[in-house]
């Protein structure tokens, strides 16, 4: 039924290709130079030809394969610049788009989840999807009461090739290091493998979404469109009409820049008081900017398939912690790591290397405004990815618990986008609005 491929074997053939092209071009630029071509050059040629082939095998495998991309795509700011050219626009195309299922594929879908009456469900359909992602695809449509709709399919054999394909790039992830140097790959795609059921549950998604709409509507800055209907592997939601985040990062003027990414940070920190879940698919295909009435800008977001559940907001532990470290408070500081398990109990560290550690982290909340850069993401990368560095060495002793996973990595995939923004930011004013322990206690 499916011409997504399903095999095992076959996708795994796939993404050996990768590393494998990696290393094959590496031999071919070996021979280029001995020919006479300047390093610089043949360099470029590789970086290009590994970045199209990154989009083509990620792209057209989808699942867990298209997933892993678009969780890179936020990262490439803190590649070095004369390396991350080409890897910037081919995980760019992973944020909007991918290889389309043919439009006969989905309608088989649409017949046997909506009833083979679906055309009187939908007024209107167009075949072409208007986005196509990891785990399926959206195509724009009428729905019967005359509403613009957003219709989300789910590829058939999804699950299968999501699950496939995180055990193969778990097997390769020391192989495609090249791919993003200084990052650990093996995390990322652990956590990834523990959500593929939330991720293939329309239900879930659907609920999150419902109670994303409820608590932001008639909001002045952020706009979440609303469910029309669910089904099994089948969401139809309201049309959400703006500008992608990828255009506004790679085409907006400044005031455009700095507005989303304002309200990309006050979605980020409202969002958990507002309803207990944390929008944790924070890259920039996932959002719209919107002009509204009298040319003001709002944010639309988009895909709910992926949130992490905080009932009481964002922890109050994380809030304590920045605190403490703006007012160079080290042996506090070092005491609250310790109480909350993010120093193990057999590791002794000096509270004063720790507080070092943290002070760059904190420097966009020191000040009023902050201007993200990915210079700066390339030398905060730098800092901790490098061996050498007691950054580096003091950050493999750190222990992250299990309950902050899916915190740190939204957390950093939004420094990565505000960062591919170039956005001016009042970070601070957000977090003491939203964020508990920020400020002192009363």
């Amino acid at each position: 039924m499916s011409d997504l491929p399903r095999k095992a074997v076959t996708r795994t053939v796939k993404l050996a290709a990768l590393p494998l092209g990696i290393a094959g071009r590496a031999t071919w630029g070996l021979g280029k130079r001995i020919g006479g071509k300047s390093a610089e050059i043949v360099a470029r040629e590789i970086q290009q030809r590994t970045a199209d082939q990154l989009f083509r095998t990620l792209g057209e495998l989808k699942g867990g394969a298209m997933k892993l991309g678009q969780a890179l795509s936020v990262f490439e700011s803190a590649l070095p610049e004369d390396f991350a050219g080409p890897y910037r626009a081919a995980l760019t195309k992973l944020q909007e788009a991918a290889p389309p299922l043919p439009a006969q594929t989905v309608h088989q879908v649409l017949a046997e989840r909506l009833g083979p009456d679906w055309r009187e469900s939908l007024r209107e359909f167009e075949d072409v999807p208007a986005a196509a992602a990891s785990i399926g695809q959206v195509h724009r449509a009428v729905w019967h009461d005359g509403r613009q709709v957003a219709v989300k399919v789910q590829y058939p054999g999804a699950g299968e090739a999501l699950l496939s394909d995180l055990r193969q790039l778990g097997r390769f992830a020391g192989l495609l290091g090249p791919l993003v140097p200084g990052m650990d790959l093996k995390p990322l795609i652990q956590e990834m493998q523990e959500r593929v059921a939330e991720e293939l549950d329309y239900g879930l998604e659907a609920e999150a979404q419902r109670m994303h709409a409820e608590a932001f509507e008639d909001d002045p800055d952020v706009v979440v469109p609303r469910v029309v209907h669910q089904g099994e592997q089948v969401l139809v939601t309201e049309w959400l009409e703006g500008t992608p985040l990828s255009e506004v990062i790679s085409g907006g003027s400044q005031e455009e820049r700095d507005r989303a990414g304002q309200l990309l940070a006050r979605f980020l920190f409202t969002g958990p008081a507002r309803t207990g879940l944390l929008h944790a698919d924070p890259h920039p295909g996932n959002f719209r900017l919107i002009k509204g009435e009298e040319g003001r800008l709002r944010l639309g977001v988009l895909d709910f398939g992926t949130v992490d559940r905080l009932p009481g907001g964002w922890p109050e532990p994380i809030g304590t912690s920045l605190r403490m470290t703006l007012e160079d408070d080290a042996e506090g500081i070092y005491g609250h790591l310790c109480g909350e398990g993010f120093v193990r109990e057999s590791i002794e560290l000096d509270p004063q290397a720790v507080l070092e550690y943290l002070k760059p982290i904190v420097e966009p909340i020191e000040a009023e405004e902050f201007t993200f850069t990915r210079s700066w993401l390339r030398g905060q990368a730098a800092r901790i990815a490098d061996p050498r560095s007691p950054a580096h060495q003091l950050g493999r002793q750190i222990n992250l618990p299990p309950s902050y996973l899916l915190i740190h990595r939204v957390t950093l995939s939004t420094i990565g986008v505000l960062c591919q923004l170039g956005a001016t930011v009042r970070l601070r004013g957000e977090l003491e609005s939203w964020l508990p322990g920020f400020l002192p206690a009363e």
